[in-house]
């Protein structure tokens, strides 16, 4: 057998090498969203995509021979760094096949990168940060992810924990279907708490809606502050995102709660597009808009992508009002538009307020995912 060797990404040939391996990996899954490789192409593109504007990355490809069996990205985000005072490196974007000599390379050679920059610990996988697709899913196999939801097969907790990568926070992602419905006190207080307040519910407005997206940022940002592993997302990266949503979304599954003209609470859910992507198979192309019309009735599932209410508003009861609003939106638009569920998360394993509203509704939890840690030696 050839040996193991790694080529740092620094030519176009090398980056299609890097794209092109999950199609080898995931090549008999029938579970597996391929990503469209032109976007993820932007998002590691250091010119083009905001998130670099204040981090640096590495990318690495291990090679059998001629074969690509491995990939990896090192990262520093330096706006995390700041806001929590840490010196993280972050490993993500991590593909291999069952290869722990593969594995062992790949991530010594991001520890040591990660160490040259002078990062006291790794973690991951982020890619490249909690607000993208986060953590190695370590449970919940049997099912296909939604939408910007990670996936992998189940080997990887194997090979990642190999290199001495140790659990430091699990993601629980909770999923409910059509014929669920919310108890009916949740209904109840809900409605009391409205008829004691001047808050409203306005849907999103989809002619304004970058400018709704600053919004969702300033709302996102004061609800999620003291949350673990939180980081403020830059104006670029909010239009960034609001854009890339704006080619699916649904603007009736998408609200603010106000205050007169302020909101002061969002929920953002998105139609799970991962069975459109499968069809599309990594490219639009020539017939990609064809694709789209003909398969777009396999859309069939909704994400609970984005929820949060400004600090001085949650001991007036609003984070249920939104949650009970959400499956009202749920179950209403499951009778015209064919949604048969929604998966929501991820939350926290920690997050025990709100983990505890879903279960006591009768949400179960769908999957879990796994950030791992790693400290550095000198």
């Amino acid at each position: 057998m050839a040996p193991v060797t790694l080529s740092v990404v620094d030519e176009p040939a090398q980056m299609q090498a890097f794209l092109d391996l999950p199609w080898k990996i995931y090549a008999r899954d029938p579970n597996w969203a391929p990503p469209l490789k032109k976007e993820l192409a932007h998002l590691l593109d250091t010119n083009s995509h905001p998130f670099w504007r204040f981090s640096q990355r590495v990318l690495w490809v291990a090679w059998r021979g001629s074969q690509p069996v491995g990939r990896i990205a090192g990262v520093v985000d330096h706006n995390y760094n700041r806001f929590h005072n840490e010196r993280m490196g972050i490993w993500g974007f991590f593909e291999c096949a069952p290869d722990p000599e593969a594995a062992a390379a790949l991530f010594a050679a991001v520890a040591e990168w990660a160490r040259q920059q002078g990062m006291a610990f790794l973690r991951g996988p982020l890619n490249p940060s909690t607000n993208y697709e986060t953590g190695l899913l370590v449970e919940g196999f049997d099912l296909p992810p939604v939408f910007m939801m990670s996936y992998n097969p189940p080997y990887y907790p194997g090979l990642v924990e190999s290199q001495g990568l140790v659990k430091e926070k699990d993601l629980l992602a909770f999923r409910v279907d059509r014929h669920w419905r919310p108890p009916a006190w949740v209904e109840q207080l809900s409605q009391r708490i409205l008829s004691k307040t001047n808050i409203t519910i306005r849907p999103m407005r989809r002619r304004d809606f970058l400018a709704e997206m600053q919004h969702v940022k300033e709302i996102y940002h004061e609800a999620w502050f003291d949350n673990w592993g939180f980081v403020p997302m830059t104006d670029a990266e909010v239009e960034e995102m609001g854009r890339n949503l704006l080619k699916f979304i649904d603007p009736n599954l998408c609200f603010f709660l106000v205050d007169g003209q302020e909101p002061v609470g969002v929920g953002m859910v998105v139609p799970d597009i991962n069975p459109l992507l499968k069809r599309l198979n990594g490219r639009v192309g020539f017939l990609g808009p064809l694709k789209i019309l003909l398969y777009r009735r396999e859309i069939t599932g909704l994400r609970g992508l984005i929820f949060g209410v400004r600090k001085k508003y949650q001991d007036l009861g609003l984070p249920l009002v939104a949650f009970q609003f959400l499956f009202h939106l749920l179950i209403e638009n499951a009778r015209y538009k064919r949604y048969n569920y929604i998966e929501l998360g991820w939350n926290l394993e920690d997050n025990d307020l709100i983990n505890q509203w879903y279960r006591d509704g009768g949400a179960r939890v769908h999957k879990r995912f796994r950030l791992y840690r790693k400290d550095l030696t000198s």
